[in-house]
């Protein structure tokens, strides 16, 4: 071979490699709020891009916690929805988000983040093990449920719960699973 095949036999090779690995991407892609959630991406570089959690990335930005979601983790984030939000007792939202509450704020939002990467399968596999109960980064605990073969609800310290509503969002630092509430610490 010559040095002119070489290098295109070596460019062929770069873009058969680049195309396999955007193929791979684009198969574990998922859409949350109407965007595209790329696996490459890390949980924040994604979540700002979710119409559906404008609300809890503001929530992450007042916490100045967005450093450590970009970290390398890995973390399973339990991301509530807008609405989630909408439905907690009126004045919740804006008295947390005030700087003076960045504390409490900071521990309502660490108690959505258990450290490690757990998908679906993982989460079911502790459950029917037994193993459901969870801590999360601000040391309270998450407990899980089948409702289902393919359901999971996560149910917080007050009892209160919440259903994962979309499974499996993989970020470059974890994975991401939307729920329909806002789980509280006791």
């Amino acid at each position: 071979m010559n040095f002119f095949q070489k290098t295109a036999t070596l460019a062929l090779a770069i873009a058969l490699s680049s195309t396999v690995t955007f193929a791979q991407s684009k198969k574990n892609t998922v859409t949350v709020g109407g965007e595209a959630m790329y696996p490459m991406k890390n949980i924040v570089e994604n979540a700002v891009n979710s119409k559906a959690h404008t609300t809890l990335v503001a929530a992450v930005k007042a916490a100045g916690l967005v450093e450590t979601l970009q970290s390398a983790g890995p973390f399973t984030v339990f991301a509530p929805v807008n609405d989630a939000f909408e439905n907690l007792p009126a004045g919740t939202v804006e008295t947390l988000l005030k700087p003076e509450n960045k504390g409490t704020l900071t521990t309502v939002l660490t108690y959505h983040v258990v450290p490690g990467k757990l998908d679906f399968e993982s989460l079911a596999s502790k459950i029917k093990k037994g193993n459901n109960a969870l801590k999360t980064a601000s040391g309270g605990t998450l407990t899980f449920m089948m409702n289902g073969p393919h359901n999971i609800v996560v149910k917080d310290e007050n009892g209160n719960t919440a259903n994962i509503t979309t499974y499996d969002v993989y970020q470059s630092n974890g994975v991401i699973h939307v729920i329909d509430s806002v789980l509280l610490p006791k």
